[in-house]
């Protein structure tokens, strides 16, 4: 199971800050054993429980920078005179996960949790917190795991009764399973461990006003042999916390109060606002973002005038597609007379191409033939939305399949490769595998003589010229067509992409003749087909309702958003871009938005906080399909130093 630890430093004691971030450190390793999934800490001192973790081992969150500024952020707090004693109270508490219920990728499933008033951790596994849940139904569920309802029963019954001991002993009443947790409140000045099945040791050094918990007796021995609180820990005896007890441990004395679950006879003044708990794991709050759009500073090429504004929104134009009345003209030219096929339709099955092969066929009147290319990567969603659009509208439907298992191998060993050495501009390659579609398109063109290819694209919204930029190249106005690059972009691409793998020869693996195809289909063989949001407003509202409802379009059951869910691959590569970037294709599609003035800022931020929570289903059906394990590419993912 999970190994749970805790320190306090009281008043007065004789712990500087090379002493307590020495015997965390120790802890953590000597924690290790019990769980490598994930990492967490909380330290409360100067009046804040500040809380970091990460979905990867304690002996790699030791090593990163960001926990290593986290640490050296909380110095601040630390009070101590020119003796080294400690003269306002610092305390922390630790884990090792070993996962159970709840995966670590999802960053809040890791501990310590976060409740409204409490944050700790839990070593067990809760196995009726289904039913606890469905019992109290006024508690506000967040996460996975089971450890949740813990802190959630603890608030329920401090609100009732305002006696902790007594919170903590009814919520274990209602509990069922294996439990031994150790928090903070923010209303109480203290810690308060507490255990039903004795897994759960303390070691209370008196003299020096310190006092430690740890998941085993062998921990806290070997803690005392190696602490960096020096000689005068060995005084301790290492005392086991017995089954249906607990302790509470106030800061000021770190003297240990026990009390059972039975009969709980601690009382523990309640403080209003004597802790505030901070989330610090990701800093994503504190980055600057745009005051107008919703842009990061890590976007980029990005600069902020003395306003906040960025100059994306300073450049940008409102879209002004060039008209129906334009596209018609088009049309007219190519438009049969007897009810054949007079132009092809580049078809996905996604919300913008359906919304145009509907469009072209029954407002323009034209006689379309819907193309796909499927290379593995299409969704069983997209796959059924294109039967029942072509199905619905009585069109022809032309498909040409890759050699699927080929190119999801391809997809798996560039992004092994790319893991050796990650770098977000490299990220495309991971999507090369579809650029073959432009070629196919070319040659049914020739197939079938029809000269007319429409593409459902254009739409200025979904520009996400971000991509290149890590890539070192800043994007030219194109149109959102990629063959519209400016040739020092499309070289400057060419040179970047070369000399990774020149720096990465993992990169020159099976896939590269395929890369290779594909960097020429999408780049430099002709591209004069037809981009539909070029020459009618692009409305979000109006596609959803035209498809929803006249066609009982498919939409993704984890996300209200209905964009991009024809594509196996966005998720994933979304995740990258925001866990180690701080933003994804949604915080460009929203900024858009919020330059049109269709949604407001607030609103904005608000929609990719729900768009860029982790689609957990669709990356755990990648992975199968593109053959890999999910959490162990996440879990380096995760361990990439940040932009943020």
């Amino acid at each position: 199971m999970c190994g749970i630890f805790g320190l306090i430093a009281a008043k007065g004691a004789t712990c500087n800050k090379t002493a307590f971030h020495g015997s965390l450190t120790e802890l953590f390793r000597l924690s290790e054993p019990r769980g490598r999934e994930a990492s967490g800490l909380v330290i409360a001192a100067g009046g804040e429980a500040q809380v970091f973790k990460r979905p990867i081992a304690p002996s790699k969150m030791l090593a990163s920078p960001d926990f290593k500024a986290f640490v050296k952020s909380s110095e601040a707090a630390y009070e101590t005179d020119a003796e080294g004693k400690v003269t306002e109270p610092f305390a922390a508490i630790g884990h090792c996960r070993l996962v159970t219920n709840g995966t670590e990728t999802v960053v809040g499933n890791n501990q310590p949790v976060i409740s409204e008033h409490c944050v700790g951790v839990h070593n067990g596994i809760i196995t009726n917190d289904e039913e606890l849940w469905a019992a109290n139904s006024e508690l506000a569920r967040s996460l996975d795991t089971d450890s949740e309802i813990v802190y959630r029963l603890i608030d329920k019954h401090m609100a009732d009764s305002g006696d902790l001991s007594k919170a903590v002993g009814q919520a274990f009443g209602e509990m069922t399973g294996a439990a031994s947790i150790g928090f903070f409140r923010n209303d109480t000045r203290a810690m308060t461990v507490a255990t039903n099945t004795g897994s759960l040791y303390t070691l209370h050094l008196p003299d020096m006003g310190i006092f430690v918990f740890a998941s085993e007796g062998y921990i806290l021995e070997q803690f005392i042999k190696r602490s960096p609180l020096g000689g005068a820990a060995a005084t301790g005896s290492v005392q086991r916390l017995t089954a249906g007890t607990g302790m509470i441990v106030g800061f000021d004395d770190a003297i240990p109060e026990v009390f059972s679950f039975d009969a709980p006879n601690v009382e523990t003044p309640v403080l209003p606002d004597s802790l505030t708990i901070r989330d610090l794991t990701d800093h994503l709050a504190d980055m600057q973002r745009c005051t107008k759009c919703i842009l990061p500073e890590s976007y980029p090429y990005i600069e902020f005038d003395d306003d906040g504004v960025c100059n994306f929104c300073h450049d940008y134009e409102p879209q002004k597609p060039e008209g129906q009345e334009s596209l018609k003209q088009i049309l007219e030219k190519h438009r049969s007379t007897d009810g054949s096929p007079d132009c092809i339709v580049a078809f996905s099955g996604g919300r913008d191409s359906s919304y145009g092969l509907h469009k072209i066929k029954t407002e323009l009147g034209m006689n379309p033939i819907a193309f796909t290319y499927d290379w593995g990567m299409v969704t069983d969603i997209a796959r059924r939305n294109t039967a029942r659009m072509c199905g619905q509208l009585g069109v022809e439907h032309i498909l040409r399949a890759a050699d699927i298992p080929a190119k999801r191998r391809y997809i798996r060993k560039n992004i092994q490769a790319w893991l050796a050495r990650p770098k977000l501009g490299m990220i495309p390659l991971f999507m090369a595998g579809d650029k073959m579609f432009f070629h196919y398109l070319r040659e049914l063109r020739k197939e079938t003589g029809i000269d007319l290819v429409l593409f459902c694209a254009g739409n200025e919204f979904e520009r996400t010229d971000f991509k290149a930029g890590f890539a070192g190249v800043k994007e030219n106005a194109h149109g959102n067509r990629l063959f519209g690059l400016s040739l020092a972009n499309k070289v400057g691409l060419f040179a970047w992409y070369a000399w990774q793998y020149v720096l990465n020869p993992r990169y020159f693996n099976e896939s590269f003749i395929d890369t290779m195809w594909a960097y020429f289909s999408t780049f430099i063989a002709k591209d004069d087909f037809t981009y539909l949001y070029h020459y009618l407003p692009w409305d979000e509202h109006d596609i959803n309702k035209t498809l929803i409802g006249t066609y009982d379009w498919e939409t993704a059951k984890d996300s209200d958003n209905t964009w991009r869910i024809g594509d196996g691959y966005t998720s994933f590569i979304n995740y990258i871009y925001y866990t180690v970037a701080g933003f994804s294709e949604y915080d460009t599609f929203r900024s858009c938005q919020v330059r049109e003035g269709l949604v407001s800022r607030d609103e904005a931020l608000a929609l990719v906080a729900k768009d860029n929570e982790p689609k957990m289903d669709v990356l755990y059906d990648f992975a199968k399909h593109t053959g890999f394990n999910l959490e162990e590419v996440l879990t380096r993912i995760n361990s990439i130093e940040k932009l943020y």
